[in-house]
């Protein structure tokens, strides 16, 4: 099975990322985890990036804050789907990471989540890994059903306090 890579811009982003970790492990997805920053470390980004399909990657994740160029620094080196978390910070509470991430130029896709959106971003990469991987495909429609159930379950409670 093809990994996940998980970039995130600071360690500050951890909390967040957490989530997406957490969410590839439940689905027993491997991953790798890094801090690489699009402005600070651009060398060892790129470098990620130029090499992540070789060394097995199949996604990438890339989580950053404020002016969230991370995810488009990644993307612009490789042709593998790169999945973009625009964090809170700062005083626009994501919303400039957010616009940052969404405004890609023609010829560089990055899928983009809410902002700390972690756990659709490891979903994201999940789907895309298991087009090829039917085990994979299974899971997710579990966890489809699994949800659905959970809803339907709290729907029941809520109708019986109030109808």
């Amino acid at each position: 099975m093809k990994k996940v890579g998980i970039i995130m811009g600071s360690d500050s982003d951890l909390p967040i990322i957490e989530k997406a970790i957490n969410t590839l492990k439940s689905f027993d997805v491997p991953f790798e985890v890094h801090v690489f920053s699009a402005h600070r470390t651009p060398e060892e980004a790129r470098d990620f990036s130029l090499n992540a399909r070789q060394n097995g990657f199949g996604a990438i994740i890339a989580a950053a804050g404020m002016a969230a160029h991370l995810a488009g620094a990644i993307a612009a080196n490789t042709t593998l789907p790169v999945i973009g978390i625009p964090v809170k910070s700062g005083h626009l509470n994501g919303v400039d990471a957010l616009l940052s991430t969404v405004q890609m130029p023609s010829g560089i896709p990055v899928a983009t989540v809410a902002v700390d959106g972690a756990v659709n971003a490891a979903l994201l990469c999940i789907e895309i890994l298991a087009v090829t991987d039917s085990a994979l495909a299974e899971k997710l429609d579990q966890k489809r059903k699994a949800d659905t159930a959970n809803v339907l379950d709290k729907n029941k409670k809520i109708e019986k306090m109030f109808n």
